[in-house]
């Protein structure tokens, strides 16, 4: 059963994100290679980044982990009773000691296949690379990445944290695909609606060669047919956070209540 929205699904930014990243990446690379070789192929890397502050994803994307234990409001008993013993105040709230939660994030990479040259890189955006510190880290990475000579092309199909690439002329919508070409001081800048359907979205190549063009509507489609995505999302819940205005609930309501 397809996505009953027409584009970006809001309810795949929750538990599923990791797993919709993933596939994503390699539905990416499976619809470019036919259009790229023999000049150019696709690969998929693997980067690792530690997220410090996981608490932040706590009930999005990490539903598991509890967050809070309440502390009955009781004296600890002393070993030793004294006329002299100060009472403390019990802390009202426990909280876990949340350690680092390592993230494998993939993104595709296309390569001329004469030298193995890094010539493109597509980034699907994760919540780690959205707020600090990995937001620094990843905006380290895509002026590294500029000032190689390396095009980039960056899906951002998720709502919370904060955009690595912003302009006061970028209006306020819920997912952005941005292209910076290489050694161009513009960036193309896709703004997408929830009404909006995806994208069809030119690569850039080296010169003489044109771009080929990605459906991202396309790949998103398969890939929740794929997963049965359908099978483990309740569209009579909300959609995960952040909070949709009051405008923004009754259209995804009228969405999902539609037969299908």
């Amino acid at each position: 059963m397809p996505s009953p929205f027409p584009g970006m699904d809001p309810y795949l930014e929750g538990y599923l994100w990791a797993d919709v990243h993933n596939a994503l990446a390699s539905k990416i690379r499976q619809l470019l290679v036919p259009l790229l070789r023999p000049r150019y192929t696709a690969r998929l890397e693997v980067y690792l980044v530690e997220d410090t502050a996981p608490e932040g994803e706590i009930g999005i994307l990490y539903p598991d982990v509890e967050v809070l234990q309440r502390q009955p409001v009781e004296a600890p008993a002393s070993s030793s009773p004294s006329e002299s013993a100060i009472a403390t105040t019990p802390a009202p709230l426990t909280l876990p000691f949340m350690q680092p939660v390592e993230v494998r994030i993939p993104s595709i990479e296309i390569r001329a296949t004469a030298g193995n040259t890094l010539v493109t890189s597509i980034e699907i955006l994760s919540p780690v690379n959205k707020r600090e510190p990995g937001l620094t880290a990843y905006r380290r990475k895509r002026l590294r990445l500029h000032n190689a000579g390396v095009h980039l092309l960056e899906l951002d199909l998720l709502r919370r944290g904060t955009r690595p690439f912003n302009h006061p002329r970028i209006p306020d919508v819920p997912y952005l695909i941005t292209l910076t070409r290489s050694q161009s001081s513009l960036v193309e800048v896709w703004p997408i609606a929830f009404q909006d359907q995806l994208p069809v979205l030119p690569i850039p190549l080296r010169p003489p060669d044109a771009d080929v063009a990605l459906d991202l509507g396309l790949a998103l489609t398969a890939v929740y047919d794929e997963a049965a995505y359908d099978l483990s999302i309740d569209y009579e819940q909300v959609p995960p956070p952040p909070t949709l205005s009051e405008a923004e609930l009754a259209w995804v309501q009228t969405v999902v209540s539609q037969p299908s």
